[in-house]
């Protein structure tokens, strides 16, 4: 069994830390180990943690989907066969800021105050690159930062970042010295920033802690052009709640991330005019394709004009089309993911090529789940299962063994804990998560480790009228409650209704079950100190039973 977070710290003890000669004001209570050597320093592990945006699970071909066998991820699934594969990986709030903060402080977003897109991350708050730096790591951030400008004063020793989303195609680059255009592939980029650093700037006698955080496949999918066409002819199956009528689930019913409704058919889905033409349909943000060089837009084009050719020949309409753009997601999506595959693949050669392997611990994960057709969705948001969950795999030669599949749930705010753990660092009493450690030494969890997730979204009005909600998923059930304009519980068995589907709230037969899980709903909010929004018992003013009521309810008109 797993040990605990306190015979974890205390069996870390062993190995010597450089103390630093004063502690900052937010430094843990626990002293500092005596300062090491650097034949110890160069003992301590060192931390590659690849984190890609809106990466979904179903699209790691090292979970065994569909999709995956379609379009395999071999470099990523390099990670989960040395190592871990997390297979109940689950985050506090499905958005990428959030989900950022939480990863560098491994608390709530309650808790660090970043809840929602567009609000400034503080970055003088405590986060473990910080404190690694602090007892002689080297640190470094290279890709998307996207918790205000830039990561100035948030304690990485390096760092080259995205502006705010980024861009695909000769994106802007934001360094200590300013910002500036730079030609090429934002994933190609990013790997070359990192593997620079890694070969060039650091210094050997050091461990190093690196965050290769890409944009992709971030909407509005745009692959790097070699792999523009690379699954125009692959026929993905269609999901079969893709035309899902959300009968009873109100919230669900009035959100606006329908891929056959809401997508931007230039700019999301990369639709032309007319046959002969490369001139894009609606292009809500057309610098995405604007800033391309005209060799870039022209190979680009050259491309996919043979398929939106036959579209448009084609002349689709209602189910037809919505089925043709599902298709057109699905390959422009995966395809935007090959080029992050191969960077895993570049940085896992580099590691092997070099021996640093055997003393580097990897990861790779998502900022948050997405869907990939579900209930005929994109994006994410919801706590509904394809964004709830996110991908996880972690590889440290001797510690973790090959091929290692944990079943204990974990949320993203267990990161943080674990690379202070792993790193020989104490724990700090504001962190609300813990180390992964416990659940990868053999597998299995501890006694005492977490049974059920909590979950809250708050980013309502907002992109895609997603509701605010919070909730709870056990082993078997979920129960969430939807709040603001649409006030609604919704409960699934996820043994009978793997989908969420059928909404059982009010099922005679299941008022028990509900009833303990308002219980758990109490003592999560308690553990976790969070009172944003409605208390568990306090009683629902307005319930919304399908969409035309969701609308009516949250103001907006059915068409």
């Amino acid at each position: 069994m797993g040990r605990s977070r306190i015979a974890l710290a205390a069996a870390l003890c062993t190995l010597a830390l450089p103390a630093c000669t004063t502690l900052p004001e937010d430094a843990p209570r626990h002293a500092a180990a005596p300062s090491a050597t650097p034949q110890d320093e160069r003992q301590r592990p060192n931390i590659v943690f690849i984190m890609s945006d809106d990466h979904a699970y179903q699209a790691v071909s090292a979970y065994g989907g569909e999709i995956g066998r379609l379009a395999p991820t071999p470099n990523i699934d390099r990670i989960a066969q040395n190592g871990a594969i997390f297979l109940n990986s689950y985050v506090t709030n499905s958005l990428c800021g959030p989900s950022r903060a939480t990863m560098l402080t491994g608390r709530f977003s309650h808790m660090h105050g970043f809840t929602k897109n567009g609000q400034k991350f503080d970055n003088s708050m405590w986060n473990w690159p910080r404190a690694l730096g602090q007892q002689g790591y080297q640190t470094a951030l290279f890709g998307k930062w996207h918790l205000n400008y830039s990561p100035e004063g948030a304690g990485f020793g390096t760092w080259k970042v995205l502006d705010d989303q980024g861009k695909y195609y000769n994106p802007d680059i934001i360094t200590p010295d300013g910002r500036s255009v730079v030609e090429g592939y934002a994933t190609d980029l990013v790997t070359d920033y990192s593997l620079e650093w890694l070969e060039e700037e650091r210094d050997p006698d050091k461990p190093f802690a690196i965050l290769i955080h890409h944009k992709a496949p971030h909407r509005n999918f745009m692959p790097a052009i070699r792999h523009l066409q690379k699954y125009l002819g692959t026929e993905f199956p269609v999901p079969t709640n893709y035309f899902d009528h959300y009968d009873g689930r109100p919230a669900a019913a009035a959100q606006e991330m329908n891929i056959y409704r809401d997508m931007y058919e230039g700019h999301d889905l990369h639709m032309t005019e007319a046959a002969g033409s490369s001139e894009l349909r609606f292009d809500r943000w057309p610098d995405d394709f604007a800033r391309m060089t005209p060799e870039q837009r022209a190979a680009w084009d050259a491309r996919l004009q043979a398929n939106n050719d036959a579209m448009n020949e084609a002349d689709l309409h209602g189910r037809d089309l919505a089925l043709w753009k599902y298709q057109r997601y699905m390959n422009q999506y995966l395809a935007t993911v090959s080029a992050v595959d191969e960077s895993v693949g570049r940085v896992l050669d580099w590691l092997e090529r070099t021996g640093l392997d055997e003393n580097t611990i990897v990861v790779y994960t998502s900022d948050q789940g997405f869907y990939l057709g579900e209930h005929g969705w994109f994006d994410k948001r919801f706590m509904y299962e394809e964004s709830l969950r996110t991908p996880l795999v972690m590889q440290y030669p001797g510690h973790i063994a090959p091929g290692t599949r944990v079943q204990a749930p974990v949320q993203n705010v267990d990161y943080a804990p674990t690379f202070l753990d792993f790193a020989g660092l104490p724990m700090r009493d504001t962190i609300q998560g813990r180390s992964l450690r416990e659940v990868v030494d053999d597998g299995e969890a501890p006694a005492d480790w977490r049974e059920d997730v909590y979950y809250h979204y708050y980013e309502y009005p907002g992109f895609h009228s997603v509701r605010a909600h919070y909730g709870v998923r056990t082993d078997r059930y979920k129960l969430m409650r939807f709040y603001g304009d649409i006030n609604a519980w919704e409960f699934y068995d996820l043994e009978t209704d793997p989908g969420e589907m059928h909404n059982r709230i009010d099922d005679p037969s299941m008022q028990g079950v509900i009833a303990g899980l308002k219980r758990k709903l109490v003592d999560l909010r308690t553990q976790y100190e969070d009172t944003d929004g409605p208390a568990v018992d306090d009683p629902l003013s307005t319930v919304a039973k399908g969409r035309h009521d969701a609308e009516a309810a949250a103001g907006l008109h059915h068409h």
